[in-house]
């Protein structure tokens, strides 16, 4: 889909988009077109069930007077902020292509500088996302695609110039949503190690480390969960280097599993298939990396991704072993299905004593006993620093995508405690995500962290205004707005 700004005018094709405020009261724009359509539209709104109120829409067909196939009246609630102007746009995309209509106008009263109709045109970009690479042909009665979409806007430079920071952001989002959907036999560690070297493209240093370099690390535990694959595990690593002269490096890590039978301790079948997107974490930091290199983002960021493939066979790691991580810990792994923390051991400990960053934000679907906690609306976020957690939840509350902190204390620490080693990889039946998290929390030192579990965020089973169903890409613009928020130069 095409996306154009375009100063305030009266569109003669297409379909025309114009705003309704709550108790139907018209906006500008609706009142010019109620005019040229000799009052259509107000008798539209009068003879229905129409208010204004956010997420209503009300279309007139064709009405005498306008040229256009359409009018399209969308309710603006109170307020619209940026996030309720994402999921408009998101609404409107949906509304448009159901409707089969493949040119539509927005009209826009909001004046220059203002951030609705960038945020419209990124609702809509969103929205637009599909994954049918795999598609032979489209099914019948699939939605048209709309090809063109103008936003009519005074200042309309100016909005371009900000849709386009906001553009590069999406296609980080697409990116990590193309890597959760991609089928198991398409996407193992070396083919994803693959496409992350494909960023070197937009000025990001990728070095991806094989099995021996791990070996020479002392990299056990990731390399533990990979034992029983055929494909061979990776590290990748990636740097943005967008402000050469300050010295501070942020981080952050993700859990690439890129498909999760449970190791020997096999999982169920039921849903099994699901368990592709196990490297949702590792799809998200890629996703960021290309966000904050597209749009140039003025910091310095690293970001790592362990990549494995858990699977049994006569090689893999067995309940009741003991790995020596790189930190030199030991551990005695008793479920083989509580793999994601055994690759994120190693990989914060690479990243916190390699790049002595300003901080790190790990991200994993981790535990399904955050889904059970929270459902399919937060992520969980546990962290040892107060103000890295805070500019993580504004920027959860900014772009949609919310978090929720759970406690970490010693009392959980202790449930981890083991008979013959430093400690166990599963701390009971309770309290999974937090002895998960306080698991995790012995492989950072004393680096400001925080821990994202999105396990019940990385896949959707509908659609929602912003998100078709299936992967999110959600954490992408969590943590692009807050290093926009607060880290760069």
């Amino acid at each position: 889909m095409k996306i154009n700004f375009a100063e305030l005018a009266t569109p003669k094709n297409g379909a025309v988009v114009v705003g309704v405020h709550e108790k139907g009261k018209l906006s500008t724009s609706a009142k010019l077109m109620d005019a040229l359509a000799k009052g259509a539209l107000r008798r539209a709104v009068r003879n229905s069930r129409f208010t204004g109120k956010s997420g209503e829409m009300l279309s007139v067909i064709a009405p005498a007077g306008l040229s256009v196939s359409r009018v399209i009246l969308a309710g603006l609630g109170k307020s619209p902020d940026e996030l309720e102007s994402q999921n408009l746009g998101g609404r409107l995309l949906a509304y448009l292509e159901q409707a089969g209509e493949e040119i539509a106008a927005v009209l826009v009263d909001d004046g220059v500088g203002s951030p609705s109709a960038p945020n419209i045109a990124l609702g809509a970009r969103l929205r637009s996302y599909r994954f049918d690479k795999y598609r032979s042909k489209e099914k019948k009665g699939k939605k048209t695609r709309l090809a063109t979409l103008t936003l009519h806007v005074k200042g309309a430079t100016q909005a371009r110039r900000a849709f386009t920071s906001l553009d590069k952001v999406a296609e980080g989002v697409a990116l990590t949503r193309d890597l959760v959907s991609e089928p198991p036999n398409v996407l193992f560690p070396k083919s994803f190690a693959a496409e992350v070297r494909k960023l070197s493209r937009l000025g990001i240093k990728v070095d991806v480390h094989g099995e021996r370099k791990m070996r020479e690390l002392r990299m056990r535990t990731l390399l533990a969960v990979g034992q029983g694959s055929q494909h061979e595990s990776q590290l990748a690593v990636m740097h943005w280097n967008g402000a050469p002269k300050s010295k501070t490096t942020i981080a952050f890590v993700g859990k690439g599993v890129c498909f999760d039978s449970g190791g020997l301790s096999l999982k169920p079948a039921g849903a099994m298939e699901q368990m592709k997107w196990d490297m949702g974490g590792a799809g998200v930091v890629t996703g960021l990396m290309k966000a904050l290199a597209g749009r140039k983002a003025k910091v310095n960021v690293v970001g790592v991704i362990g990549l494995v493939e858990n699977m049994p066979s006569g090689g893999a790691v067995r309940p009741g072993d003991v790995i020596a991580s790189m930190s030199g810990q030991t551990i005695e792994v008793l479920n083989t299905d509580a793999e994601g923390r055994l690759v994120l051991a190693d990989a914060l400990w690479y990243t916190q004593s390699r790049f002595k960053p300003k901080f790190m934000v790990d991200l994993a679907t981790l535990t399904g006993a955050m889904i059970v906690s929270l459902g399919h609306e937060f992520a969980g976020v546990f962290s040892n620093n107060d103000d890295l957690t805070g500019n993580l939840v504004a920027a959860g509350a900014a772009t949609g995508e919310r978090l929720w902190r759970l406690p970490l204390d010693k009392a959980y620490d202790k449930m981890l405690d083991c008979d013959i080693a430093d400690m166990k990889n599963i701390g009971g039946r309770g309290a999974g995500s937090i002895t998960a998290a306080q698991f995790l929390q012995r492989f950072v030192n004393d680096v400001p962290w925080a821990h994202l579990d999105i396990a019940g965020v990385t896949w959707s089973s509908k659609d929602t205004p912003t998100v078709p169903r299936g992967g999110t890409g959600f954490g992408v613009r969590l943590l692009d707005r807050m290093v926009r928020d607060n880290y760069e130069s």
